[in-house]
């Protein structure tokens, strides 16, 4: 059976990821699945021990410490998640979430979530992770490896998130673009919510027959409105997210190679960090 997978750590993101996973349960009819990572971590660097110079005893003692340090440390770690996903999972079934199922694993984040979205239809995750919560103009370290490999739709949780009562879907006719407006026709996630369509570009013929074909696709099923605005992608996307209350942002994930995005950038990343609002993306 399918499920929502919900990745959760120690960060402030953890309860808006539990409660866009509790919404994303309801309307779906789905269980939850609360993923919890804990890494391995390097006792040595750990302790930033820095005598390198130093007697064979000495250091047959320093290493029997590190060991002692690396086994506390493991402990630590594991009642720590426990604690965590019991919390979690108390938000989510406040949240009215149907069956949730917790899994703390030992391992790599990213091959962890990537492993346990085999069996999920859409996967929540924070924008950032505890290591790096309040660093404004990054976003966590494992968003755009996950969402480049995965072949699951992926919400990003800002750090505080309301019930998504409109949706604005970023379109350039792109494919990625149109798969995320194919899913937006179809899903029962997105079902009665009334929907913004944003184009970002030179105003031309051509633009303009896209957007109101996918415009096409959508009316009839809710209320739609397009439009179509010069100026730079992620300024105009932006803007129309915050004067929609409530908005969820849905976009095509990162449509460049990994390349060409470290040589111009990327729209998808600059909307993760600078959009105060729920992200859906499609690859």
């Amino acid at each position: 059976m399918e499920t929502i997978l919900a990745c959760i750590d120690a960060s402030s993101y953890a309860n808006s990821v539990c409660d866009l996973a509790a919404w994303a349960s309801r309307r779906l009819s789905l269980p939850v699945e609360l993923l919890h990572v804990v890494q391995r971590r390097d006792a040595i660097a750990a302790r930033h021990d820095l005598s390198g110079a130093i007697g064979l005893g000495v250091k047959t003692n320093l290493m029997e410490e590190l060991v002692r340090l690396e086994e506390s440390d493991a402990r630590l770690q594991v009642e720590r998640g426990r604690v965590l996903l019991a919390a979690g999972e108390a938000r989510l079934r406040e949240g009215g979430a149907g069956e949730v199922r917790t899994a703390h694993r030992h391992g790599g984040i990213v091959e962890t979530i990537l492993e346990r979205e085999a069996g999920a239809r859409v996967v929540v995750m924070g924008k950032r992770g505890a290591g790096h919560e309040f660093a404004q103009d990054h976003i966590g370290s494992a968003i755009e490896r996950v969402v480049r490999a995965s072949d699951r739709p992926i919400v990003i949780a800002s750090r505080s998130v309301e019930e998504p009562r409109a949706i604005v879907l970023a379109y350039d006719a792109s494919p990625a673009a149109r798969r995320a407006l194919e899913r937006l026709e179809n899903s029962p996630l997105f079902t009665g919510l009334p929907v913004t369509l944003v184009m970002a570009d030179t105003q031309n013929d051509t633009h303009r027959r896209a957007l109101r074909e996918a415009e096409a696709r959508l009316e009839g099923s809710r209320p739609v409105q397009a439009t179509l605005e010069r100026g730079k992608p992620e300024e105009v996307i932006a803007h129309m997210v915050a004067q929609t209350a409530g908005a969820m942002l849905m976009m095509g994930a990162y449509g460049h190679s990994p390349l060409r995005t470290l040589i111009v950038g990327s729209t998808t990343s600059a909307m993760i960090r600078t959009v105060h609002a729920p992200i859906l993306l499609v690859r």
